[in-house]
């Protein structure tokens, strides 16, 4: 029906935003109405109502991001030709759930007669598909319809996260620990900023945390039990899926199996262990088959790129797309692309680039009850063995992460997220957690410490929320001192995703300005917006890209005018000299759109 509708209106009506928006929420209240206890409902009822606000106020407003427009592309077009040839690096699964909606505009055009479509060329065809189809074949359409369509089942994904912690922190912990841990996953900054575009961060972190989930309960079964071992099955499928990076949990996976953390063993030590390691390997190899269906049973040649993999390729097998993207990304680990940190750049990669990322972008409060929870929940005897569970996994990714050459964005430090707030939901929400505080003193203000933690650590999401909104994507911490100072610690998704065209647009009507010099970063093209401007070096667009070499102005010198630099293309990301915008980068910019682009008046 909501699909009639959309049908039915055109391109720029609002009002087919609202009915979808509408018909969204009621079905979302509806799942928590049969989901969560009855004394906990209006408020994940009044938390999602906010949420919602929150997260669609602020996307309708967001230009297309570096990336989005790669993953729409491949998802509507695997979903109209049932070829998933474009998902080299992504798997499918996310980005077909995000291109559903736009099955709703039988208008798009996919450019299937364009020569990137037959892999053309071989190493960047996606990415020049994805260009011809959003800029050039449906030019005429609205892309921020398009975008807003493909955007809300991510919304829709990121709801389904913080229920799913809900229900993890109930079997968990008990007490107050699932409302606690919903609302903190909900509200957290970095999810919401990462939980309304089209990318597959917050789907792979859902998938991977679903996959946890029903390994933990398989393996606190004393026995073998197959309904649980086929559901470990499935959610490793849709983690594998979802996110090429989830294969980084296998190892962690394996770990956790070996630990003793279910209870007391019936058996020796050593053998319940091997249990739940052949538990994990044969569900491990059993979703390969999943896998297999999300992409659609495909067979061909492999796609090797590197010798000596590359003579595989006169062969044929399964889902040769998969292999291929499985191939690249492992490259990408190693090789890296250009990175930056606090004013330093590499190709190689920063050991401290995620330590650091985390570090800044993260609340502070998050950070302060992450590191009381882990203390406290060891301490306690009777939470030791979920305290380890939950911890390992931030701990091993954390070090997989700082091993990576791959040093683009906190966006890839979100599968911890889910196991720091359940940490968290367990030191101030569940029954051990008041036990405790009963134990070491009994005063009564002692006993109603994890509630007001609670209540503290909620305030403050909220407060960073609400004064950072809609700029979710620009949140830094004290520590780096604020967004306002973002830009000088990280660039690219961190901060600067090419979001803030549209507001750049706004700005200029707002404040009389005609035409302006602009150094863009991102993939979305001024010239749609009817933007006036001169442009200046930027990425990766032309005419922005060639402007590097000979720049239009006297990098000692400039020439006077408005000048709207963007963050990343203000540090030249990603050129290994640095001689364009030194002038710009000594001084104070004289206004900001959101925190990414940077307005400069040269007298």
């Amino acid at each position: 029906m909501l699909l009639g509708k959309l049908r039915s209106r055109g391109p720029n009506d609002s009002s087919a935003y609202r009915d979808v928006v509408a018909a969204a929420l009621t079905w979302h209240i509806i799942l928590a109405s049969m989901t969560l206890r009855s004394r906990q409902l209006w408020m994940v009822i009044a938390a999602l109502l906010l949420f919602y606000f929150l997260a669609l106020n602020s996307l309708i407003g967001d230009s297309p991001t570096m990336d989005e427009q790669n993953h729409v592309a491949r998802g509507l077009a695997y979903l109209r030709s049932g070829d998933p040839r474009l998902s080299v690096e992504h798997p499918p699964l996310v980005n077909v759930i995000s291109a559903v909606p736009l099955l709703a505009m039988p208008e798009i055009v996919l450019p299937f007669d364009h020569p990137s479509w037959e892999r053309q060329p071989p190493d960047v065809f996606w990415y020049v598909f994805a260009e011809e189809f959003l800029w050039q074949a449906n030019r005429h359409l609205d892309v921020q319809k398009i975008l807003f369509l493909s955007r809300l089942p991510v919304v829709y994904l990121t709801i389904f996260l913080a229920l799913l912690v809900w229900r993890f922190a109930r079997e968990l912990w008990g007490g107050l620990a699932p409302i606690a841990a919903f609302l903190f996953v909900l509200f957290d900054p970095n999810i919401l900023a990462h939980g309304r575009y089209v990318t597959t961060d917050v789907g792979g972190t859902l998938f991977v945390l679903l996959a946890t989930y029903f390994l933990w309960r398989l393996w606190r079964r004393e026995a073998w039990v197959w309904s649980a071992w086929l559901l470990a099955v499935l959610g490793l499928g849709l983690a594998f899926a979802a996110k090429m990076s989830a294969l980084a949990f296998v190892p962690i996976w394996m770990t956790l199996a070996l630990l003793p953390l279910y209870g007391r063993p019936l058996q020796p030590i050593w053998r319940d262990a091997l249990r739940r390691l052949a538990q994990l390997l044969s569900a491990g190899v059993a979703s390969v088959v999943v896998v297999w269906a999300v992409y659609g049973f495909e067979w061909g040649n492999f796609l090797f790129i590197q010798t000596p993999l590359a003579a595989l390729n006169e062969f044929s097998g399964p889902m040769p797309t998969f292999w291929s993207g499985l191939e690249r990304i492992l490259l990408l680990s190693e090789g890296g692309r250009p990175a930056f940190l606090m004013g330093q750049f590499s190709s190689e990669g920063f050991p401290l680039y995620f330590p650091v990322a985390f570090a800044v972008k993260t609340p502070l409060l998050t950070l302060v009850f992450f590191l009381l929870a882990a203390v406290l929940l060891l301490v306690i005897r009777r939470t030791r063995q979920t305290a380890v569970f939950l911890l390992l996994p931030v701990l091993l990714y954390f070090a997989f992460s700082m091993a990576s050459a791959l040093n683009i964005g906190y966006r890839h430090l979100l599968p911890l997220l889910p196991f720091v707030y359940l940490m968290i939901g367990g030191l101030v929400g569940s029954q051990a957690a008041v036990w405790f505080w009963r134990r070491i003193d009994k005063r009564p203000y002692l006993a109603s410490a994890p509630p007001v933690m609670f209540l503290v650590l909620v305030a403050a999401l909220l407060s960073i929320d609400l004064r950072l909104h809609p700029h979710y994507l620009s949140t830094f911490n004290s520590l780096a001192g604020g967004p306002e100072n973002g830009h000088r610690f990280l660039v690219d998704s961190n901060i600067d995703w090419g979001q803030d065209l549209l507001r750049l647009q706004e700005w200029m009507a707002k404040n009389g300005v005609e035409q302006i010099k602009l150094g863009w970063f991102g993939t979305a093209d001024p010239d749609y917006y009817g933007l006036a401007y001169e442009p200046l070096p930027g990425f990766p667009r032309q005419p922005f890209q060639g402007q590097w070499s000979s720049p239009p102005f006297d990098p000692g010198a400039p020439d006077p005018g408005l000048y709207a630099i963007s963050a990343s293309s203000l540090w030249e990301l990603p050129l290994a000299e640095k001689n364009v915008y030194p002038w710009f980068r000594a001084r104070r910019p004289d206004a900001r759109v959101g925190y990414s682009i940077l307005i400069y008046e040269v007298p």
